[in-house]
């Protein structure tokens, strides 16, 4: 039989893949061998193998994580499928290059602290305070992680995101604009933030234009003839690009829309079950959510959640964390992301998908 087949040094060859990285995607599941000698256990592959192989090698050049790499080689021939897998890998390659700008032009300005660049921003009034509500809900207010009480101003070439965070959630939201100057990333005082908001509403109607204008670590926002200015906090926020894109890697298993004050009214008035969990000696209302029979959001009790069957879908979160995301969303209808009881429950705006904020699961 050998001798009709390829040993793993012929494989790696042909392939480019390393010998070591063979045995690994062997381990992985990924790429098994068609005959593995009980005596040695040399490892033997067949010439259907090859392809993907050479597969694997250049999807593992280009940093796709395993999970993706090993859908890759099950669906290789479903061209569909690759597509957004790789369409999918690139805007994460892509993300991950921006963040590398933006943070190259944050170490040249520690650097250089004698001459501070600015960057100035305008923005829709109404754009920017419903990003501040869609954010505001997720700031931390944990004495210990003073980084992650305030929003972060992110300038980019697209315009302003705001992003909150206190590890059991993240926020994200954005406001269309024409930067002028480098990318920029301040971390704003919630003081500063919520000025901000009472600056916007009170200019509701009356003024086309916000401005925003960073100056080394100063952030000021312009409405008419008035302002608030504030000093950005002293710290470095979270790799949000890294959480988000570790979050949300591959497409979820389900989208299901939902009207937002029908669910809010029912997990507010109590006639949802509610699951206790405890954490830290601490007691915390869970609100538990799976599918039924039409595929339509369910909300799951105890006596639910004592059916063990296999690919139920099933997904905890926080009550309270939940009933702020939903009023953080402000919209009639959302779009809830759910892929399982360790994935983080994704809230999304049908029409914006640059708004959204994301809950860490509780195990249930």
């Amino acid at each position: 039989m050998e001798s009709d087949l390829r040993s793993i040094g012929e494989l790696a060859r042909a392939s480019g893949l390393t010998v070591s990285a063979l045995r690994f995607y062997d381990r992985s599941g990924v790429l098994i061998p068609a005959f593995v000698d009980p005596v040695t256990g040399y490892r033997w592959y067949t010439d259907e193998q090859v392809a993907p192989a050479r597969l694997v090698a250049g999807l593992r050049r280009v940093g796709m994580p395993l999970a993706e790499i090993t859908a890759a080689v099950r669906h290789r021939r479903e061209p569909a499928v690759i597509g957004r897998l790789l369409d999918g890998h690139l805007r994460r390659l892509e993300a991950g290059l921006a963040d590398a700008r933006r943070e190259l032009s944050r170490v040249r300005t520690l650097l250089d602290p004698e001459e501070p660049m600015t960057t100035r921003l305008a923005l829709s009034p109404a754009d920017l305070a419903a990003a501040v509500d869609a954010v505001r809900f997720a700031v931390g207010d944990d004495p210990d992680l003073p980084m992650l009480a305030g929003v972060l101003f992110d300038v980019a070439d697209d315009g302003l995101r705001l992003v909150a965070t206190d590890r059991h959630r993240l926020a994200v939201a954005r406001s269309d604009g024409a930067p002028v100057g480098p990318p920029v990333r301040a971390l704003a005082p919630v003081t500063f933030v919520d000025e901000v908001r009472a600056l916007l509403e009170s200019a509701a109607g009356g003024t086309p234009q916000a401005h925003l204008t960073v100056t080394g670590s100063t952030v000021t926002v312009s409405v008419g003839d008035r302002s608030a200015s504030a000093a950005g906090l002293p710290y470095d926020f979270p790799d949000y690009g890294r959480l988000l894109r570790d979050a949300s890697s591959g497409a979820p298993t389900r989208r299901v829309p939902v009207d937002v004050p029908a669910l809010r009214e029912t997990l507010a008035d109590g006639r949802a079950p509610v699951v206790v969990r405890e954490h830290g000696g601490v007691r915390h209302e869970v609100t538990a959510l799976g599918l039924d029979d039409q595929g339509e959001l369910r909300i799951l009790g105890d006596d639910d959640l004592a059916v063990d069957e296999p690919g139920l879908l099933r997904v905890g979160v926080n009550r309270e964390y939940l009933l702020e995301a939903l009023a953080a969303g402000g919209r009639g209808q959302l779009v809830l992301e759910l892929d399982g009881p360790i994935t983080p429950l994704a809230i999304r705006r049908p029409d914006d998908e640059d708004a959204f904020s994301i809950l860490m699961p509780i195990r249930l």
